[in-house]
């Protein structure tokens, strides 16, 4: 079975076969994808993956309306909780963005209207064959990042925005050669 060429553990291969690229429209699982992309940066999403499920529990489920109340002490406990990546800043950021999030959705009814809106609603269907033509972030995704970041939000580089797109299905990146690239575009 012919699959993206990152997808090289179980871990991965799981995240690939199953949530990689699936349009999301739920705005609890694009603040999900929201954080743990922005706490991936200079790290590897695999090392993301394994403390998936720690950051659920530590971030309420990733309930933009509880951690939006995070205190100065929670953040304090949370830099104590070995389940998650213990950074100052990528903590404040999924405090920061639970209240960019619900600002958005507070202007454009759901954070799903706001963020899909820079894809006109549809995915962005690409047709790569090697993984080297993947790119790093498009002016999409720089449109995105500057408009998140006006709103702000932190941790939303254009290339944190284009994995986010990635990861919550607004481009389908799968390769042509990969057996989900059909599979997702359905």
């Amino acid at each position: 079975m012919d699959r993206c060429g990152w997808a090289t553990n179980e871990r991965l291969i799981e995240y690939h076969d199953t949530e990689w690229g699936v349009p999301v429209h739920e705005d609890r699982k694009l603040y999900e994808f929201l954080v743990l992309d922005g706490a991936q940066a200079g790290l590897s999403w695999d090392l993301v993956l394994r403390r998936r499920e720690g950051y659920r529990a530590a971030f309420d489920n990733f309930d933009p309306k509880k951690v939006v109340r995070y205190t100065a002490r929670r953040v304090e406990r949370l830099m104590h909780d070995e389940r998650i990546i213990r950074n100052r800043l990528k903590i404040e950021m999924a405090i920061r963005n639970a209240r960019a999030l619900l600002e958005a959705q507070e202007e454009f009814g759901s954070f799903d209207a706001y963020i899909w809106r820079f894809v006109d609603g549809r995915p962005i269907v690409n047709t790569w064959r090697t993984m080297a033509k993947v790119p790093s972030h498009t002016s999409v995704s720089d449109a995105m990042s500057k408009d998140m970041r006006k709103r702000g939000f932190t941790f939303v580089g254009s290339t944190i925005c284009y994995a986010f797109m990635q990861a919550a299905g607004l481009v389908n990146d799968h390769l042509v050669t990969c057996f989900r690239y059909g599979q997702v575009g359905r």
